[in-house]
């Protein structure tokens, strides 16, 4: 094997080893302004900021140009606690401070937007993060030195990892962007851009709350991991954008309501072929949406979610208003009659039949706390020889 400088090396095969242990701990020593912190921490946060601990909250913010007060607001947006005036800021915090106080200052963005720009940004990475650190950790494949803790083995993993991390993240961040701009420019005004007509589903393993009870939680976290995995391949395969995944549930949203109607069925026959899988049930309404920081609010949100709480298990209940619009987009029949109609008429004129890819069925009126009375309509897949 050979080894450079930096003390990582590669085998025969070209494979990458990672840096000795005692040679990553041993290479730094922790910074002198915090002698009552944990020096492999320390060791640690140097490695991911690539900068040392210099300023305090106040010097940071006067470095930055800004003030206190609005220095104090970003740094909670982004989801980090008071430290008082500790020396445990480094330049990497004072150049982000001053790029979002400069996009304020030219006129690009608000200072309550910079703010939310600040929050949305912490709050999606603070849980990327939290689970990058968990599954590295949990997908070592070979142990520890003798001796070695937890804290001591993450060093060496992140050091190689992070900078193929940062370029796929920054990779994924432009891809989502560029779909998310794409997306804006088809609206048909600037108010579509904020309210939006959206198909919204919501998928919920039936009886979650008597198997957190049954099953030891290394178990349930397994099966909330599948659930929640399968449903993101699912929605993203198929033309939908996953909004939030709540362990037992997932809320998802789609353009046109014939994407939204066959991730709900996909959703329902995948669970149901997975015998380890809880039975499901899907809610879905169509209609103005507002969003905001990548998460969907409203009247309709909250009809989609009531009608998941009544759906029959396996089974996908949609609103009125998503049913018109997959008889309106001609995705379903308004009923077998009226296909029948349509298909005889087709025949007559010697022309193909229109094709159906669902099955719209009424259910009963039934009271919905908060939204008064709902017709709810079963969806289904329409039979090849309806």
């Amino acid at each position: 094997m050979t080894v450079d400088d930096s003390g990582s090396g590669a085998d025969a095969d070209g494979r990458v080893e990672p840096p000795s242990l005692s040679a990553s701990l041993e290479r730094e020593e922790p910074h002198a302004a915090d002698p009552g912190a944990d020096p492999i921490a320390l060791r640690l946060e140097q490695l991911i900021i690539g900068a040392e601990r210099r300023y305090t909250p106040f010097q940071a913010a006067r470095s930055a140009g800004v003030s206190m007060e609005l220095a104090s607001r970003f740094w909670r947006a982004m989801g980090f606690a008071d430290i008082g005036q500790a020396k445990a800021l480094t330049e990497a915090d004072v150049l982000a401070l001053r790029r979002l106080a400069g996009l304020v200052e030219a006129g690009l963005l608000s200072e309550a937007m910079a703010v939310q720009v600040a929050r949305s940004t912490g709050q999606t990475t603070a849980r990327l993060a939290e689970w990058q650190i968990d599954s590295f950790l949990e997908g070592l494949t070979e142990p520890p030195e003798p001796g070695m803790t937890r804290t001591e083995v993450t060093y060496p993993i992140i050091e190689l990892l992070l900078p193929e991390l940062e370029e796929f993240l920054v990779y994924v961040w432009r891809r989502q962007l560029a779909a998310s701009a794409g997306r804006v420019i088809q609206a048909a005004d600037d108010e579509e851009m904020v309210d939006r007509r959206l198909a919204v589903g919501f998928a919920d393993l039936v009886g979650f709350t008597r198997l957190t009870r049954r099953m030891e939680e290394e178990e349930l976290g397994e099966l909330v991991e599948a659930f929640e995995t399968t449903a993101a391949d699912l929605v993203a395969a198929h033309g939908g954008r996953l909004i939030k995944t709540l362990g037992d549930e997932v809320l998802y949203a789609a353009d046109d309501a014939g994407v939204a109607a066959e991730i709900a069925l996909r959703l329902i026959e995948t669970m149901a072929n997975d015998e380890t899988m809880p039975e499901l049930r899907v809610g879905i309404a169509f209609g103005t949406v507002t969003t905001r920081m990548g998460d969907v609010f409203g009247t309709t949100v909250n009809l989609a979610s009531r009608l998941t709480s009544i759906a029959p298990r396996d089974a996908v209940l949609v609103d009125s208003a998503f049913a018109e619009e997959l008889i309106r987009t001609t995705e379903a029949p308004a009923s077998e009659a009226e296909a029948a109609e349509a298909a005889a008429a087709a025949e007559k004129e010697g022309e193909e039949p229109p094709t159906y890819r669902f099955a719209l069925q009424p259910m009963w009126q039934r009271p919905v706390r908060g939204l008064g009375v709902v017709e709810p309509w079963l969806l289904t897949r329409r039979s090849e020889d309806a």
